[in-house]
This record gives structure tokens, sequence and C-alpha cells, in this order.
């Protein structure tokens, strides 16, 4: 194996890059060390899995072109043993492959060359947004789950600045938890932003451009371009999100598209849209 450590404390636990090119593998392992790091690389998919079986990291770098398994079949081995970010590097600029990447649990994406101040940053923002939790403590029977307060607002401040409502759907940011008539929603980090942002904009409408900055984070710097794959990333994660709202069959469609523009939230019955 060719594993490599950081010599020295870790302060934001582990992390594993997956890369055949060596240069390329030097590079990202130094952009995480100087991020606080415990660095492992590995060359090839399969050690890569079981590095990241063996460490629990919390960032993964994973190059789509691996010598022996393809990146998105390593990707999909690591979904099963971990809920790590995941940013998949790759040469291929393809709208397609991002797409894929994402669908396939990919939190970024990031195409060859690129500068590792840029990686950095995506890696800065990741981390301030914590994951949503994907298991709950079970609710005892005896205690009934708490109704929302009803209210006709379309983002409705529930006594505390952090918790939005729209119709059966609760948000809180705080938490980072969200719940559709009393079910909690399973979301990643980039849908549990998306929601707040279109709940928090008050039915407004949200262009696909100012999604983007969302999933990015609001102290993402320097990297103001936004890409076709980028908005075809939102519209990726805004399809999920919608599968995950419609999910619950007492709830109609939540989200809906302005053509050409970009998205807002759907006025609950007696309510105007805010233009």
């Amino acid at each position: 194996m060719s594993t490599e450590t950081a010599a020295r404390s870790p302060e934001q636990g582990s992390a594993v890059v997956i890369e055949d090119d060596l240069d390329i593998r030097n590079i990202v392992v130094a952009v995480l060390r100087q991020a606080g790091f415990d660095v492992h690389s590995e060359a090839t998919g399969r050690d890569g899995v079981e590095v990241v079986r063996r460490n629990t990291p919390t960032v993964v770098t994973l190059d789509v072109g691996l010598p022996d398994i393809d990146g998105y079949e390593v990707l999909r081995r690591i979904r099963n043993i971990s809920d790590c970010y995941v940013i998949m590097l790759s040469a291929r600029a393809d709208e397609l492959d991002t797409l894929t990447a994402l669908q396939a649990g990919a939190d970024d994406y990031l195409i060859k060359p690129f500068r590792p101040r840029e990686l950095r940053a995506r890696i800065d923002a990741m981390l301030r947004r914590p994951r949503i939790q994907t298991t709950c403590p079970p609710v005892p029977p005896s205690t009934p789950a708490p109704a929302p307060a009803a209210t006709p607002a379309l983002a409705a401040v529930l006594g505390n600045s952090a918790v939005l409502q729209h119709g059966d759907l609760v948000l809180d940011r705080e938490a980072r938890t969200a719940k559709l008539a009393d079910e909690e929603l399973l979301l990643t980090r980039s849908e549990f932003d998306l929601l707040h942002d279109l709940l928090r904009s008050n039915g407004a409408v949200r262009t696909r451009s100012a999604l983007v900055g969302v999933v990015r984070g609001e102290d993402y710097r320097g990297y103001s371009y936004v890409s076709d794959a980028d908005q075809r990333a939102i519209e990726v994660h805004i399809g999920n999100l919608r599968r995950k709202l419609s999910s619950n069959a007492r709830s109609p469609d939540l989200i809906t598209t302005v053509r050409g523009i970009g998205y807002r939230l759907v006025p609950l019955p007696g309510q105007r849209s805010v233009p």
C-alpha cells in the first residue's frame, strides 16, 4: 500500500485521497494537511475503500479514472460504509459526468486541472455546514409529537428565528432538521441548504445562479463564475429534494419551476405569490 500519514496531530480528523496520479496526489495531500487533516492516500480504488473503512474519514477526494475499478463504483462502495464528504476529481468536463457523480452520492465535483486554493475553499465550505443526522432517537409511543402551530405565513417564525414553517413542513436551521407532517426528512447538506433558502425567501423566485451560491456557501470567495454544469447540478439537487418532499401523500408539490429563471416555493392556499 502507498498510505501516507501526516506527521502532526490532526485538527479536523482524517482524510483519504484516492488518486493514481502521483503529482496530483501529492498536491491534494498537501492541501488537506494544511487544512488540519490526518491524511492517508492510495493509488487504487480497492485500497482506497479499505483505508476509508479503517479510518472513518471526514473527507475523501476520489479520482474518477482509477487503474483498477471505476471511481463511481468506488463511490458506491464508500457510501455503503461511510457518510463522509466526497469530492470527485476528474479531467472529464462533460456535464453528464458531473450529474452522474452527484446522483451517485458525491458532495462536489472538481475538474482537473484545478487550483489548490479552490479545492481548499470547497472543503472549507462543506465543513462549515455539517451533515444532517441520518438517524434520530426514537420517540416513546406514550409521548405524542407536538403539532406545529398553524400559520398563514409562507415562511413563518415559530418563536425562534431559526425555525421556519410552510404548511406541514417545518425546518430548524440550528438543529439541521426538516420534518414534513411530523416525519423527518433525510436530506443531504445541499438539499437542506436549498430548502432553507427557498423557505427564507418567502416565495420569491430564486435564480439558479443564486442557488449555486447557496450550495457553495456564503464564504466561498474568489470563484463566482457559474457554469452550465453548476446550474445543472442545482437541477439535480432540486429534483432529489422534490422527490423527498412528495413522498408524503398528504403533501402537494412544494417547489415550482419558474421557466428560464429558477425556483420558488408554492404559496399556501389563500396566499399571494411574491414576485
